[in-house]
């Protein structure tokens, strides 16, 4: 009888497997104290940052005789007050994962495909770095370097090397971020209403009364251990509400859940607006007030524009009057599901807890085909309520003075000079991508596959991919399987052998964040920016390097040795140890002295505001940089970076940014839209307004809407091998350990039949595909959700039922279709995207 290695695990609990494969024993679920100490000899504690999610948490390893053996939030730490969730503990296991890539491997089956065998063969790192670079200079002797792609997953902020600089200098315009299937819609809200083209920080110490909205920010969304030590705080003085589908963490600890119906988020939040401006709710000190006192916002009833008086606003009466006047809690009602009651009462009490209330806008609300209105309609009640830059409200945050990437112009000869258009087509009159205000600038991730499958605007004939698997992670996957396969060159800088893996010519083993790799991040977080480095806590037990920065150095080496030494030359030049002036001499020596180079301004700068560090050494020991706390009412007097520096609910900042993308295109601001998918016309399209969602599947075929949604447990995707997040899934809310269920509200499934743990079909307009069922009172009837993460054919032994070939249940992005929020250039996975049927096995 054959025992998989899954199953053997989960029989036992993993604990006695995981040391007995090789790996160190491990004090992870041990508390923590200064003297950690296990059967091996005594350790000392490293710092290093945590990697598992955007929080990016400051943290120290412990280390003995050699081995990680626990983690801990650094306490010096102000973003995270030297905690960590549970993901920082688990990266231990994606250390030690014995399915990792461990030396470079060459593809000796031509043939590509799902499920294909690549017949990888191991390499060295000279043969693997010969072929890529004689791929990129091939390019460049024919005049095609613009067909060369490098695409990003995540990142740290040593980025720029392998991103921007290599990519640039090579001479492509291609470097291809994920950015857009993760947050851009999301950030489309803020910046068309304030100029903040990022995500937020919030005052939770000072909040009283939090509205949760499309995410659980004690599960992600960038301050999650800072969140989980304040709700508490918020449910004791004041309110904390959630607006989502499915009943979440931060749901089942608050006194409101509104279950909206999905994609109707933007019908919630304008009715809520409605009834904070006839209440009278609004905040007189940030918007203004009617020049004869008396409130003239009456439910019908158009109001002179003159008649109001505004203050750190902009166009409120024209929004109210174009918008607002009719959209009343009972028209909400009726389309939401959300009881009309319930929506008044929400909006009374962020009225009267105003300023120090909160809108936590999160991408369950924005990454919507029309959800870049969505997103300005969420985040404008922050605007009303003046809360904006307000104690116990949300908060632009600061960066930290870190320096910027060198420029490259020096170093582009004159192929690399040409102008091309980008494989995403970004800029196009039906994909804006309005990045802060500029049309092109943001980035069309999921479409790139469509761009290689079309040959449009050119065929790509060469990649590099690291840290990502978009065949796993973006919607409608088939498509990147498609696109995977035709491309004629692929190399992927990976930990494990992911689904992006088995499409590779060349895989090149790569160290973990947290534990094995320097660089740095940037955060804003509790009020502080923050610093972070990482850097190697361990040697590593395999034949690995740094994605970012040792594998273009040794590119670039091979480049120089063939002839082509501009890159090399780029790296040497610019990045030099900021306290000797000398250069790198081998890849080590550049990865720690190019991460010496962004952080150096922390210590150079004696008498710069926040923390003190004396030098390179004393960083390396403390791990962490802090700023002074973000000044309230920073943005406030005129300060906005918006077009007319104020908070914009008629946004003239999108009107300039929609009219320029018209013009450029020939046509006018209303064909764009209509181009695009969106409903608006005329002065409707530069308001926060109610955009009806777009659905995949008809409902009568498809009566059920599908919900994805995120883990506490996922680390940026790559936790599917590790025993600890198959045996702890039951911790979030609903799910089972060891199982991926579909889960339903208990009248749906008595109505089908089914029961728990029943095998049922899922079909879409995408295909059919199989899963377990489990009748769960946390989901509204018509809406059935599934987390993402589990699905994987590939990554390794436990992620997948069998290793290149199937997986144990669905990809929550099979389901999905491919469809975009176009003003954004997001990909859609919320908002009612698609539909699906629900039939018993």
């Amino acid at each position: 009888m054959q025992i998989r290695r899954r199953e053997f695990l989960k029989s036992t609990v993993a604990v006695g497997a995981f040391a007995a494969a090789g790996a160190p024993s491990l004090n992870g679920l041990a508390q923590a104290s200064e003297t950690c100490t296990s059967q091996l000899g005594a350790g000392s504690w490293v710092a290093s940052v945590c990697q598992g999610c955007t929080t990016w948490c400051p943290v120290e390893v412990y280390v003995q005789d050699g081995r990680a053996v626990k983690v801990r939030g650094n306490p010096r730490s102000k973003q995270n007050d030297g905690f960590c969730c549970p993901r920082g503990h688990m990266g231990m296991q994606e250390l030690y994962d014995p399915d990792r890539v461990k030396v470079p491997l060459k593809r000796t089956n031509p043939k590509k495909g799902r499920g294909v065998d690549p017949k990888f063969v191991p390499i060295s790192w000279d043969e693997a770095l010969d072929t890529i670079a004689d791929k990129i200079l091939e390019l460049r002797k024919n005049g095609e370097a613009h067909k060369y792609l490098l695409m990003r997953g995540r990142y740290t902020y040593m980025r720029d090397i392998i991103y921007a600089s290599m990519t640039k200098i090579i001479g492509s315009p291609n470097g291809i971020s994920h950015s857009a299937i993760c947050a851009e819609a999301e950030k489309f809200g803020p910046y068309y209403t304030e100029g903040n083209w990022g995500y937020r920080d919030y005052d939770l110490d000072n909040c009283k009364y939090l509205l949760v909205w499309g995410c659980d920010p004690v599960s992600s969304n960038r301050m999650v251990p800072a969140t989980i030590r304040r709700l508490s705080g918020i449910v004791e003085r004041g309110t904390l509400a959630t607006v989502d589908p499915k009943l979440q963490t931060s749901a089942l600890k608050g006194q409101e859940w509104l279950p909206v119906k999905p994609g109707e988020d933007g019908a919630l939040a304008v009715a809520m607006a409605h009834v904070i401006l006839t209440e009278g709710l609004w905040s007189r000190e940030f918007v203004g007030d009617f020049t004869g006192g008396k409130n003239l916002f009456q439910p019908g009833k158009t109001v002179d524009e003159a008649a109001f008086t505004e203050i750190e606003t902009h166009g409120l009466v024209k929004w109210w009057n174009l918008e607002l006047k009719d959209k009343t809690a009972k028209w909400a009602a009726e389309r939401t599901g959300v009881d009309a009651k319930q929506i008044e009462r929400v909006a009374k009490g962020l009225g009267e807890a105003a300023p120090y209330a909160a809108i936590w806008l999160g991408p369950g609300a924005a990454m919507a085909v029309r959800g870049s209105y969505t997103a300005m309609a969420i985040h404008a009640l922050n605007g009303l309520l003046g809360s904006t830059d307000h104690e116990g409200g949300p908060l632009a945050g600061m960066k930290p003075p870190v320096n910027k990437m060198p420029s490259v112009d020096a170093y582009k000869d004159e192929l690399a000079k040409q102008k091309h258009k980008k494989i995403d087509q970004r800029g196009t009159k039906a994909f804006p991508a309005l990045k802060k205000g500029k049309p092109g600038k943001g980035v069309v991730t999921n479409n790139t596959a469509q761009g290689m499958l079309d040959a449009d605007p050119y065929e790509i004939k060469m990649a590099i991919g690291y840290m990502n698997n978009f065949p796993f992670s973006c919607t409608g996957v088939d498509r990147w399987e498609r696109a995977m396969t035709k491309l004629p060159f692929y190399a992927h800088l990976t930990t494990n052998p992911s689904e992006m893996t088995m499409f590779a010519d060349i895989v090149l083993p790569c160290t973990v964040a947290t534990f094995e790799k320097w660089g740095f991040v940037k955060t804003k977080q509790n009020r502080y920016a923050c610093a972070g480095l990482l850097q190697p806590v361990v040697k590593p037990f395999w034949d690995v390097k740094t994605d970012e920065t040792e594998i273009p150095w040794l590119i670039a080496e091979k480049l120089a040795a063939k002839g082509f030494s501009n890159l090399l030359d780029y790296y040497k030049n610019e990045y030099k140890d900021p306290d000797t002036g000398e250069s790198a001499k081998n890849a080590a020596e550049f990865t720690e002295i190019a991460t010496k180079y962004y952080l150096s301004p922390l210590w150079l700068k004696k008498d710069g505001p926040g923390d003190k560090i004396a030098d390179w050494e004393d960083m390396k020991k403390k791990g962490v940089w802090n700023s002074d706390p973000y000044p309230f009412k920073k943005r406030w007097g005129g300060k906005f970076k918006t077009k007319t520096h104020k908070f914009e609910f008629y946004s003239e900042t999108l009107k300039a940014a929609l009219t320029a993308h018209a013009e450029k295109h020939k046509t006018d601001v209303d064909d764009v839209l209509k181009t695009c998918n969106y409903t608006a016309k005329g002065e409707q399209a530069f308001i926060p307004h109610y955009e009806p969602p777009y659905r995949w599947g008809d409902e009568k075929e498809y009566p059920f809407t599908f919900v994805d949604y995120k883990s506490r447990l996922n680390r940026e995707g790559r936790s599917a091998n590790a025993v600890w997040y198959m045996e702890f899934k039951k911790l979030d809310p609903g799910d089972e350990a060891w199982d991926d269920v579909l889960k339903m509200n208990p009248k749906d499934a008595k109505s089908l039949g089914i029961k728990a743990g029943d095998k049922v079909r899922v079909t879409s307009v995408t295909g059919s595909y199989e899963t377990r069922a489990k009748p769960w009172e946390g989901v509204a009837p018509g809406v059935v959700t599934k987390c993402y993460g589990q699905g994987h054919w590939a990554y390794g032994q436990i992620a997948a039922k069998e290793f290149g070939v199937s997986a144990e249940s669905v990809n929550n992005n099979e389901i999905m279709p491919a469809d975009y929020d176009r003003l954004s250039g997001s990909t859609a996975r919320n908002g009612g995207l698609v539909g699906v049927r629900i039939e018993k096995v």
